[in-house]
């Protein structure tokens, strides 16, 4: 950390600091998730509306982490809130089956063909549990394979080979690590010798088709189509997590654009307009599997949803969401994807081969290469990166530009970004080298 940067930061956020300091009395390392610390301390946000998150000090920052990239029509968007105000004239909370989780289901299943049935929790990890267990319960068999670098939420099943050194465990307590095995991304042929290895016990392979949290990498065509191509012989069956990608490039999933046949697709964040929301969806004769009148206690995938499944609220922001999307259509995606692509070109030239920009649509993420490194395909190549110059160059964006990008994570376009705020990017990115070359 640019030591410049941190005193900045620090006078600018003493009102942040203390109250900080009040959290880490109170929470578990002062935060909720995570990802949300970040040294010294993270500022304590009052408002957000449009591109901009406003902290108790009343600095206003212009927002590239987008609550976790759920937030494509940006924050507190006015059409979006006035729809939320009317269902809580209604009541936010009923605990029976809503009519506006019909309608949302209704917009999800004409947009996602694999979605010929829904169920919906309040989180991705739950919806990514639940899919699991559906794909265990359905083949008979336990193994699940998974991507080194490959995100999937907190549940369990899922919790390996997150974070470098992928050999080590995530956490203790985890337990059935064993059917849990890890397959490199983009590298077909070592992953099908793998999946191979377990073929007979192989429920299912689980993938991002963009590694989120792994470095915001893209798969290639042919190796998902390989992997498919090695379930649907095997019996097995291919899950993907569309939670960071569904509806954020176009208005659907991204698997359609491969000519993809998924089995399940686990949807979250942008479909819940910004409220806690996890979806499960498939084919019929799959998510029948969870149906308590057909299916006896022993031959059923047991999956709940919880308390607040399908809440009024939510259902009605997803809703108001995705009508928005749909009226926007290719106008909108196209503008996202635009900003994405011109960003990520820019960045790799004003850094000039130190870094490699990943990404895909309105998502991008810098990579500081270490070693003659000339690409990024998975998340072993991220973690010979420099991250802590990554951590450098977007701290130094927070402290001195009011550009806030969660410090190593990916940034995503909202609708209420402009072009201005790519020239704004490029301006504190040549403040940043003018530093290091000091």
């Amino acid at each position: 950390m640019i030591e410049n940067d941190l005193k900045i930061y620090k006078k600018k956020t003493i009102k942040s600091s203390n109250l900080f300091k009040k959290s880490k009395k109170l929470h578990v390392n002062g935060v909720h998730h995570n990802i949300r610390f970040f040294e010294p301390y993270p500022f304590v946000t009052k408002s957000s509306k449009g591109k901009f998150l406003t902290d108790v000090d009343s600095n206003k920052y212009v927002d590239y982490w987008m609550g976790h990239w759920s937030l494509i029509l940006g924050h507190s968007p006015k059409n979006i809130v006035n729809d939320a105000k009317k269902q809580i004239n209604n009541g936010w909370m009923h605990g029976t089956v809503s009519k506006n989780s019909i309608e949302l289901s209704e917009k999800i299943s004409k947009a996602v063909p694999v979605a010929e049935k829904i169920r919906y929790v309040t989180t991705g990890t739950e919806a990514t549990m639940y899919a699991i267990r559906l794909a265990r319960t359905a083949t008979k068999r336990k193994t699940i394979a998974k991507i080194d670098g490959g995100w999937h939420g907190y549940t369990t099943d899922l919790l390996k080979t997150v974070n470098w050194p992928f050999h080590n465990s995530e956490s203790s307590g985890l337990v059935g690590e064993k059917y849990v095995k890890s397959l490199p991304y983009n590298n077909l042929h070592d992953s099908i010798k793998i999946l191979k290895a377990v073929k007979n016990d192989l429920a299912a392979v689980i993938i991002e088709p963009v590694l989120g949290g792994g470095g915001g990498i893209p798969a290639t065509k042919d190796y998902l189509i390989g992997i498919e191509e090695f379930c649907h012989r095997n019996g097995s069956l291919l899950i993907l997590d569309e939670i960071v990608t569904g509806f954020r490039f176009r208005y659907g999933c991204m698997y359609e654009t491969m000519k993809l046949d998924p089995d399940i697709v686990t949807l979250g964040k942008i479909v819940g307009g910004g409220l806690p929301i996890g979806v499960i969806t498939g084919k019929n004769e799959l998510m029948n599997y969870a149906n308590t009148s057909t299916f006896s206690k022993t031959n059923r995938a047991y999956i709940g949803g919880g308390t607040f499944s399908a809440n009024p609220l939510t259902m009605i922001t997803g809703n108001s969401t995705l009508s928005t999307l749909k009226n926007r259509g290719t106008k909108l995606y196209k503008k996202l994807n635009g900003f994405g692509s011109e960003t990520r070109k820019m960045l790799d030239k004003k850094f000039g081969g130190e870094v490699i920009t990943t990404g895909i649509g309105s998502l991008f993420l810098t990579h500081f290469v270490t070693n003659g490194n000339t690409e990024i395909k998975n998340a072993n190549d991220v973690a010979k990166c420099n991250i802590k110059k990554l951590y450098d160059y977007h701290f130094h964006m927070i402290a001195n530009d009011n550009i806030f990008f969660l410090p190593g994570k990916l940034g995503a376009f909202s609708d209420v970004h402009t072009k201005s705020d790519i020239t704004n990017i490029a301006k504190s990115t040549d403040r940043f080298l003018t530093k290091f070359k000091k």
